[in-house]
């Protein structure tokens, strides 16, 4: 099942003319999770590939204007359009709250939206994975998004199955599930007889706005992917602790401690290029990459190849993959 991150929004606070406030979409096989929307979300969708598509949940990290202003527009669109899906929007306890004044904006709505406020620690149970807050360090009600997909079955052993008799087929398919099979000589072939050891998923970790902090470490431990806030260069490093902020170097020293596969550093403050931003980062995580708007990052499975940055790939389509150890702009 293919999974990958698009960028929206890598601007901090403000956005300047390369760079939106804050947005990430996740696409896991047929789903799509948008964190965070900022101002002008809608707009970065249309002019992908992805399009305004139906969002059916939309997550937000915290109640900065940068972080969630592009809900109203977009939600307005959707009514316009004679939208009937519900909507969740999951948030930090003061979702409601936000909610309640933001429909003097939007008005009434031709679907229903859900408003769920979730606490450092909630899981949100799927059928294959899970998404687990986490506490984050910014000074205001805020959370950090970890998205862990459940172990995959061991790998299908066709000389064990061809061994034991299994034909070809149906049982074989029940095996590789993991449900025990009857032969028709009466033998019971189980899972464990004809399977390997169980294969991880993956985890994508998303900071949210932070200060750099434990919790983030151990929420992103082993993660194929972390996204991290790097609003600030080390030159910046106490104005990066009196706003709560990170700096290129906070970021890369949490990936290095949590031994993630690849760092993703966004939030830029507009003083800033991505080159200086990723060579900071580098001098001490190598696997840093600083994404533009529009850029994706693959995730495959661990026993199939390490993440990597796809320049444009929701502009132009998949056509360049660029090596971690390439400085990303």
């Amino acid at each position: 099942m293919e999974l990958d991150l698009v960028f929206f929004g890598t601007s901090g606070s403000v956005p300047t003319a390369q760079r939106a406030p804050s947005a990430l979409l996740v696409r896991r096989g047929g789903e799509r999770l948008l964190f965070d929307c900022g101002e002008g979300t809608q707009r970065q969708l249309l002019r992908s590939t992805v399009g305004l598509v139906e969002l059916r949940e939309v997550f937000v990290s915290h109640f900065h204007a940068d972080h969630y202003l592009g809900l109203p527009g977009m939600l307005k669109t959707f009514a316009l359009r004679g939208r009937d899906i519900p909507l969740t929007i999951y948030g930090p306890p003061g979702l409601k709250d936000l909610f309640a004044t933001l429909r003097r904006v939007f008005g009434r709505l031709t679907y229903p939206i859900e408003i769920v406020e979730l606490r450092p620690g909630d899981v949100l149970e799927r059928e294959d994975y899970n998404i687990v807050t986490f506490p984050v360090a910014h000074g205001v009600q805020s959370l950090g998004f970890a998205l862990i997909e459940h172990p995959r079955p061991g790998r299908f052993d066709v000389s064990a199955s061809d061994a034991l008799g299994v034909p070809s087929g149906p049982q074989r398919g029940l095996l590789q599930a993991g449900e025990s099979v009857q032969l028709a000589d009466g033998r019971v072939v189980t899972p464990d007889e004809v399977l390997g050891p169980p294969r991880p998923g993956r985890k994508v970790v998303l900071s949210g706005d932070t200060a750099p902090s434990q919790t983030v470490v151990e929420a992103a431990r082993g993660a194929e992917v972390l996204v991290h806030e790097a609003t600030f260069l080390d030159e910046e490093r106490e104005r990066a602790q009196e706003t709560a902020h990170s700096t290129a170097l906070d970021a890369a020293e949490v990936a290095r401690e949590a031994d993630v596969g690849l760092l993703a550093l966004t939030h830029l403050s507009n003083r800033y290029f991505g080159p200086e931003v990723v060579r900071e980062a580098r001098t001490i995580f190598p696997e840093t990459v600083v994404p533009k708007d529009f850029d994706v990052i693959d995730v495959p499975f661990p026993d199939r190849g390490a993440p990597r940055l796809v320049k444009g790939g929701a502009r132009a389509g998949r056509k360049e993959l660029v090596p971690e150890t390439e400085t990303v702009p």
